[in-house]
């Protein structure tokens, strides 16, 4: 179950003005459920995304990534997104491209768009083929139930090994007028992004100019989606999008107040979508927050974060609320700093101070490490005694659930 985290209520989702979500059951792994969503967008909507930076990624990563450009270098909107579950069209070849492309082509026909106006998504299984016939079957359903307050079903249409929909909104106030924030996200295994989530989306009607929203777009995944964890595994299909309808006709800045708060509402929207994923996590017992401080830069400080959130020891003991904090330590140690002084490093456990001047605190008692390891939440600080950098990220413990339902993925 996911560890603390509320389920989405349809009701507190709000509607972004020019763009609209419909979904459908196709099929395409078992009948009965969402797996196939629709996202329109109004002419002039800006769009912006980042994508997997693993080498064996998804066609219709590679397909996006072409329609991005297409769109910048040629400034015909993107006018739709299709996504599929299910299934995830990765490691297939040319065949896997030519279904990809054939998806944005019959979605092109029937909204009378062009193919490059369509950016297309899978996510599911990979080396299989994708039942692309299924993906065009499910079009036309999800077309007919097109609409702005769809947000709920949309969480639950990009579902896979999700124990629950992932969806957030925000509402801010620019030059007197209401700009929205509404976004959906999945993941809960292979979660270890190199850009940003498995699947992310999130909507405003604020009207942003495109190159300042892909530089907005990349800012916020640093902070929030390429700050989690689970298992240190980059899938193939990671893909986050950020859509701007421009239909409150607020325009956003390249700097100033406005640029500000817009910047820190989608920081926002991203990190509660991220945070989602990591409480619900396959098998997840435990939500861990590791900050590193005192470092010399920010690189710095995420790669210890990342030893830390990686490291299976470090991740089973949270488990079994078992203190061996010196696993900790360790993957401080073997974090990558060549020249860490770990005389300087400083450890705490919530609010228990476990390690001073790189040594057993002389007033720790594992007892109160023991205390703090049962609880749901839990943050790890280290100081490194370097600098002023810090850095944050979010990581679960690993469980036995965690090998059973990776084990079980495809029965």
């Amino acid at each position: 179950m996911p560890v603390n985290s509320p389920l989405p209520i349809a009701s507190e989702l709000s509607p972004v003005n020019g763009v609209r979500l419909g979904h459908a059951e196709a099929g395409i792994k078992r009948p009965g459920r969402k797996d196939v969503l629709i996202i329109e967008l109004n002419e002039g909507s800006s769009v912006a995304g980042v994508f997997t930076k693993n080498r064996f990624c998804a066609a219709p990563v590679q397909i996006c990534r072409e329609h991005l450009q297409a769109s910048a270098n040629s400034g015909a909107d993107i006018r739709a997104l299709i996504i599929n579950t299910g299934n995830a069209n990765a490691g297939t070849g040319e065949p896997g491209y030519k279904n990809a492309m054939r998806t944005c082509e019959e979605l092109a026909k029937l909204m009378g768009l062009k193919k490059e106006q369509i950016l297309p998504f899978s996510t599911g299984v990979i080396l299989e083929p994708l039942p692309v016939e299924k993906v065009i079957a499910g079009m036309p359903q999800a077309i007919g139930n097109l609409n702005a307050d769809n947000w709920f079903n949309a969480a639950h249409a990009i579902m896979t090994t999700d124990t629950q929909a992932k969806a957030y909104s925000k509402q801010v106030e620019i030059n007197g007028k209401t700009i929205t924030l509404t976004g959906i996200s999945k993941g809960a295994g292979m979660i270890h992004p190199n850009m940003a989530t498995m699947l992310g989306y999130v909507a405003t009607d604020a009207k942003v100019p495109p190159a300042l929203l892909q530089q907005l777009t990349t800012a916020a995944a640093d902070l929030s989606f390429n700050a989690i964890t689970i298992d240190g595994d980059t899938s193939t299909n990671d893909s986050f999008i950020v859509m701007a309808s421009g239909a409150s006709q607020v325009e956003i800045p390249a700097s100033g107040q406005a640029h500000d708060i817009f910047r820190q509402a989608l920081i926002e929207v991203c990190q509660k979508l991220a945070q989602m994923i990591v409480r619900d996590g396959e098998g997840a017992t435990k939500f861990i927050t590791i900050q590193i401080e005192g470092g010399k830069t920010d690189a710095e400080c995420k790669l210890v974060a990342e030893a830390i959130a990686h490291s299976p020891l470090v991740k089973t003991a949270f488990f079994a609320s078992d203190p061996n904090l010196g696993r900790i330590l360790a993957a401080i140690g073997y974090a990558g700093i060549a020249d860490l002084d770990v005389g300087r490093v400083q450890l705490w456990l919530d609010d228990v101070w476990v390690a001073k001047d790189g040594g057993r605190h002389p007033e720790y008692k594992e007892e109160d490490g023991q205390r703090v390891m049962k609880q749901a939440e839990i943050t790890v600080r280290a100081n490194l005694g370097r600098g002023q950098a810090t850095q944050t990220v979010w990581t679960c413990d690993l469980s036995h659930e965690y090998v059973s339902i990776n084990a079980d993925y495809r029965s």
